[in-house]
């Protein structure tokens, strides 16, 4: 398998996943702030994705797939030892699934004014306030918890990945020592260690 990433975008989730499940997989780069997206061997990167943003997982048999939360959850079934997911048609499989599509639609989606560098401030203050009001019912979901499923599992990957982007654009995270302290625990994750280093943000 390949993995098609930008360094630091959601992509990080499924690179964390690929190693926590042990699964044999290559990495390519690509720049999205070229026009148009080429990957790091040259390749025009639509020609790979067609919508233009990572993840890609390019499949042993070459099919593609794409969007975080399903490439996390196909990486999980490949190495269901690793108990990265819960059982299929399980009520915890669906509580997985729950949580992916709230790190995907209401966090994941809220940071979209950010990337936007001609975004007004005001929309960006708008923008943190609703991103604030769903990480507040996050932290109140662990409940002494040290992983979202209780163990670590994907959703973990992708809440990573997202809270890191509170650096990048300097948020404050001040009000939720509990998230700080998940992303600390999380971080300290060989598996996430290896990634971060891999994509030379370490």
């Amino acid at each position: 398998m390949k993995l098609f990433y930008a360094p630091g975008a959601c992509s990080l989730a499924p690179h964390i996943a690929l190693i926590e499940a042990g699964l044999p997989f290559s990495t390519e780069r690509v720049d999205l702030r070229a026009q148009p997206h080429t990957t790091e061997s040259g390749t025009d990167y639509k020609s790979v994705n067609p919508k233009g943003y990572v993840p890609a997982l390019v499949l042993d048999n070459g099919e593609v797939l794409t969007e975080a939360a399903v490439v996390l959850q196909y990486i999980a079934d490949l190495a269901t030892e690793k108990r990265l997911a819960p059982d299929r048609n399980t009520i915890d499989r669906y509580r997985l699934q729950e949580w992916l599509n709230f790190i995907s639609s209401e966090l994941h989606k809220g940071f979209g004014p950010f990337w936007k560098p001609d975004t007004p401030q005001e929309q960006k203050d708008a923008a943190w306030a609703r991103l604030s009001q769903r990480l507040e019912w996050a932290v109140q979901q662990f409940n002494g918890k040290d992983y979202l499923m209780g163990q670590f599992s994907i959703a973990d990957c992708y809440l990573f990945t997202i809270l890191r982007w509170t650096d990048v654009f300097k948020l404050p995270l001040d009000s939720w020592p509990e998230l700080q302290a998940y992303r600390s625990r999380v971080a300290a994750r060989p598996s996430v260690q290896q990634a971060l280093k891999d994509e030379g943000i370490a």
